[in-house]
């Protein structure tokens, strides 16, 4: 295969990559509608963990849970009054039911200076994203039936100097029955742990069943260039179910149901840089589902059932993320297939390929301290590992331009007969040792790696608005300015001098040859900035090897021979 047509090849596979990309993307949604969703089913799994006065599940073909509306969610009775809460890095809203809103405050909407904090849950029809637990009791008195939460203490809660803050809830029914949830949060923690008790103080047993939902709008994304990455970004729901990481895209809930009896996982709604999950308790089986109705869609986490005897309690825990896509925190939760939300690529072994870039380029950013320079390292060494590679590559181009007189000379002698003329160029790379595929597996390993780091790049919120140097100031959005995308037409146009001409390129070859440096410098205009420097540190280099090994193995052209 000679470089012409394997630079064609790679040309060609970017774009079909690309253009796949850009078909698969989000749908519109439906018009709006206020109705919340998710599918009721009396099938919710019983709590594994000890209960006390051996309290035992709500049987599943009993009718006990309450008839509901097919499609509507089980809604947190309202009344109750919201209460605010400051820490560090949060500020939410709640009201014990329902966290209708959450800021984040290390994380500005935009670049520039005082920008407003990325607001991931609100309750406004057009932003709607919302977190919701309650319970529902085979004898209909349970919070999320009859009345609501209400908060033990003050309005308004600030973290100030303290490592945690706790805010108490508490729900008492006319049955004797006292639900107590605790909102515990952390300094620099994105994960709000919210705790249940529920304490039997009435004369006869009590059965019901915890849920918790996250609901949302599909978000609006502000169109900024045909590579922005947020368009490529999965939005839409996702769960883990013990043992496979699963998700749905909003236009995708009327499918196939979800209906999982789960232990150990979680579920969650994932956007661009962003996410929410519910973490159950691991050793707590829930029933997962999706639900939709007019543009909201629902997934929940139902379940366990509780029986609590009289004099009894019971208590199920769970974790709440609200917040950005941090690796670090993340594997600190140590949740298993939790790392899945940061969601590198719908591929295992993309995305195994895209974690293990982020964890060399973490560790380089803790030596050098700027993202943009950590980029640069991480290109030395996938060149160091693929210098072998690359090695054989050039060498092999620079014996092809050493001997483009005599394959010239092939050429006029065989004239059209493209058999011979075949046969002949065999014969001459046999005898001179020149491999004619010997590029051909430094492009085809690096075709992978290139794109799962540029899913890495447009992923990671670690490198959002982070800056590289003078006019880059967000390395995850493109050149403002587009220096970098010349340079790298530059480094490219440079490259192809250098390459040496295929035998036998018909003049449409040479022009479209001729024309791929423009065509991957208008393509690269638009891609993350970060991307774009690593190409240029990637071309740049492999630039000054080729070059050297011209030099090296082609001083002066092969002697044309009679």
């Amino acid at each position: 295969m000679n470089q012409t047509r394997l630079f064609l090849i790679f040309a060609w596979l970017m774009v079909a990559t690309l253009l796949w990309m850009e078909w698969g993307k989000e749908k519109a949604a439906p018009t709006a509608d206020t109705a919340a969703v998710v599918a009721n089913d009396a099938r919710v799994p019983a709590s594994n963990a000890p209960v006390p006065a051996a309290a035992t599940a709500v049987p599943a073909a009993s009718g006990s849970v309450p008839a509901a509306t097919p499609g509507v969610a089980n809604a947190v009775a309202p009344g109750s009054e919201p209460v605010e809460i400051t820490t560090d890095v949060l500020h939410v809203v709640l009201d014990g039911g329902e966290l209708r809103q959450a800021d984040l405050l290390k994380y500005p909407t935009l670049a520039a200076a005082n920008s407003e904090p990325v607001r991931l849950f609100a309750d406004d029809a057009a932003h709607y994203f919302v977190a919701r637990s309650g319970w529902t009791s085979t004898g209909g008195i349970a919070p999320g039936q009859e009345g609501a939460f209400r908060v033990e203490g003050a309005r308004d809660y600030q973290l100030d100097g303290k490592q945690e803050l706790s805010v108490p809830f508490v729900w008492s029914g006319s049955n004797g029955v006292t639900i107590r949830r605790t909102f515990t949060f952390q300094r620099g923690s994105y994960v709000v742990q919210v705790r249940d008790e529920v304490v039997n103080a009435g004369t006869a047993p009590w059965q019901g069943y915890i849920y918790r939902q996250l609901s949302r709008v599909p978000r609006a994304i502000a169109s900024s260039g045909p590579m922005n990455a947020e368009k490529y970004s999965f939005q839409g729901a996702a769960w883990f179910n013990g043992g496979e990481y699963e998700k749905r895209k909003f236009d995708k809930f009327a499918g196939e149901a979800l209906d999982e009896q789960v232990t150990g996982g979680w579920i969650g709604m994932l956007q661009h840089h962003f996410f929410a999950a519910w973490i159950p308790q691991k050793d707590q089986p829930a029933l997962y589902t999706l639900g939709e109705q007019g543009n909201r869609y629902t997934i929940e986490a139902r379940g366990p059932s509780f029986a609590v005897a009289a004099g009894a309690k019971d208590v199920t825990t769970a974790r709440l993320w609200v917040g950005p896509k941090l690796v670090k925190q993340i594997d600190a939760q140590q949740v298993k297939g939790l790392d899945r939300a940061v969601d590198f690529s719908s591929y295992a072994w993309a995305a195994t390929l895209a974690g293990w870039l982020f964890w060399v380029l973490d560790k380089l950013h803790g030596l050098l301290g700027n993202w943009g320079w950590s980029i640069v390292g991480l290109v030395v060494l996938i060149k160091a590992v693929m210098y072998p590679l690359s090695s054989a590559q050039y060498k092999s181009m620079a014996k092809m331009r050493k001997f483009q007189p005599r394959i010239k000379q092939l050429q006029e002698r065989y004239g059209d007969d493209k058999q011979k003329l075949q046969m002949a160029m065999m014969e001459l790379y046999k005898k001179e040792k020149i491999n004619p595929v010997g590029g051909c597996l430094p492009i085809l390993v690096q075709m992978p790696v290139f794109l799962c780091l540029y899913w890495m790049l447009s992923e990671s919120v670690e490198l959002r608005h982070a800056p590289w140097m003078g006019w880059i100031t967000d390395l995850t959005a493109r050149d403002p300015y587009f220096i970098l995308p010349v340079i790298n037409l530059a480094v490219m146009w440079f490259t192809q001098k250098l390459a040496p001409q295929a035998p036998g390129m018909d003049p449409m070859q040479q022009k479209m040859m001729q024309f791929m440096p423009l065509v991957f410098g208008v393509l690269f205009a638009f891609m993350p900035a970060g991307l774009v420097l690593y190409w240029i540190t990637n071309g740049g280099l492999s630039l000054l090897q080729q070059w050297w090994m011209t030099r090296r193995y082609a001083e002066e052209p092969a002697k044309a021979t009679a």
